[in-house]
């Protein structure tokens, strides 16, 4: 579980535990719309861990709320931790390539793995559709029980609401471009 890093995590939770009350959600329904656990659920409301984006999608929806609420503040979040990544304990790193398309269906996004490590968190669900682009490294991306290993050059595009997983499987950290479109 990754450690707190700003107040910026705290709270997008608070946001999200706000919004969850306000609107008389359960954890327990949280966690049956979007598939994460309710232990998993809790971390991100207590602050102690920043969902990656496509949980942020999964729990926008749940939520049914724009998911731009989310990511415009993440955005910053995100520019901390690229400015920071050399230095931090988190294996990959990500920034916002469309500011501006918090209410739009496609989101691009610049991710950094660090060699030998998985995109943290559970594996990724969420409706729509993902295009990967690998500019530098090897990462294999598991769509379901099918194992993709692509390298530099390759791209992958795929159906977001087949669970997945990204991992650099390469001696150096990884460079991609994730553009993911939600309906």
């Amino acid at each position: 579980m990754a450690a707190k890093k700003s107040g910026t995590t705290d709270s997008v939770g608070k946001r999200i535990k706000k919004i969850r009350i306000d609107k008389k959600m359960t954890l327990e329904q949280m966690a049956n719309e979007t598939g994460h656990a309710v232990e998993y659920l809790k971390d991100i409301e207590a602050g102690k861990i920043m969902p990656p984006v496509g949980a942020l999608l999964q729990i926008s929806r749940a939520l049914q709320i724009d998911s731009g609420f989310f990511l415009k503040e993440q955005e910053n979040a995100m520019q901390d931790r690229i400015t920071q990544y050399s230095k931090r304990a988190d294996n990959y790193a990500y920034e916002i390539l469309t500011p501006g398309a918090e209410n739009k269906h496609l989101k691009a996004f610049r991710v950094n793995i660090e060699p030998m490590e998985a995109h943290e968190g559970v594996g990724y669900q969420h409706e729509g559709e993902e295009f990967n682009y690998v500019l530098s490294g090897t990462v294999e991306v598991v769509v379901g029980d099918h194992v993709n290993r692509l390298t530099a050059g390759d791209s992958l595009h795929f159906n977001s609401g087949i669970r997945h997983q990204l991992k650099n499987v390469g001696d150096k950290t990884a460079e991609l471009i994730v553009v993911i479109y939600g309906p």
